[in-house]
């Protein structure tokens, strides 16, 4: 028996079909959705504070289509709506961790409609907790995503000074509790994506020149994962299932159609 959502997406699939005209149009809406750029890869960002990884976000994944995964965003916006310091004073600690909570609670449900459609993902971390990481990736890998790692890296120098220049800044030790962290969990990363599945990323300098070879360096990775089609068994047969469930209601459809015309 089909939900809210899924009776919502049979209308929506009953409404183009009623504009599809011709077999080409049709070919175009079958395929609509179902190989959409980067249905069925996400790539996990991970890297310290400070080590870039918003900037690398915006620019090297610019025009994928895919949807990014960041409580961060919502934290920020969270905090200025409650008129909350960006430079994070202790006395906010309290209802710092509340609004911190509701904004993992919205990327939650983000992620869970996301992954409904099999979107193309972008999970934008710290790579402090291995375990949080590696859960995600392990759910994802189950229903037939093809998981991925870029790993942006800095020196302990630039980070601290990088964070000195953030609007949201964070205490000088916790930068160097997260980059020690981060730079112990390197090798298990490596592990658990596989070689030829991460990508380290060097991101210490500024200057433009050095900043280009960066970012060309992760979005030739990126665009050429996202070439590949998925290769899965899951995922070939979610994505059998749903060319199946569209051609069956333009079968349908045509068949109405028609007994329409006929009277």
């Amino acid at each position: 028996m089909m939900d809210n959502k899924d009776v919502e997406e049979h209308h929506k699939m009953i409404k183009k079909l009623n504009k599809t005209k011709s077999l080409t149009e049709f070919r175009e809406y079958l395929n609509e959705g179902v190989y959409d750029p980067g249905i069925f890869k996400a790539f996990f960002l991970a890297g310290g504070p400070g080590s870039g990884k918003s900037f690398v976000t915006q620019a090297a994944f610019s025009g994928t289509g895919l949807k990014t995964i960041n409580s961060d965003t919502a934290f920020e916006r969270g905090l200025k709506k409650g008129n909350l310091s960006l430079k994070m004073p202790d006395e906010e600690e309290y209802f710092r961790n509340i609004i911190r909570a509701k904004a993992k609670m919205t990327t939650a449900t983000q992620l869970d409609t996301y992954i409904r459609g099999r979107l193309g993902l972008v999970v934008d971390a710290t790579g402090r907790d291995i375990n949080t990481i590696s859960g995600q990736k392990s759910m994802l890998d189950l229903i037939g995503y093809d998981s991925y790692m870029i790993f942006i890296n800095t020196s302990l120098e630039v980070a601290l000074e990088r964070n000195k220049n953030r609007p949201r800044t964070i205490p000088e030790y916790l930068v160097k509790n997260s980059w020690n962290q981060v730079q112990r969990n390197i090798g298990t990363f490596q592990r658990i994506f596989s070689p030829n599945k991460m990508l380290i990323v060097d991101n210490n300098r500024s200057e433009k020149e050095l900043v280009t070879i960066t970012l060309n360096t992760a979005s030739k990775y990126i665009r050429t994962k996202l070439r590949t089609k998925p290769e899965n068994g899951t995922a070939m047969a979610w994505i059998k299932k749903e060319l199946d469930a569209k051609r069956n209601i333009w079968v349908k459809e045509m068949k109405w159609k028609y007994q329409v015309k006929q009277r």
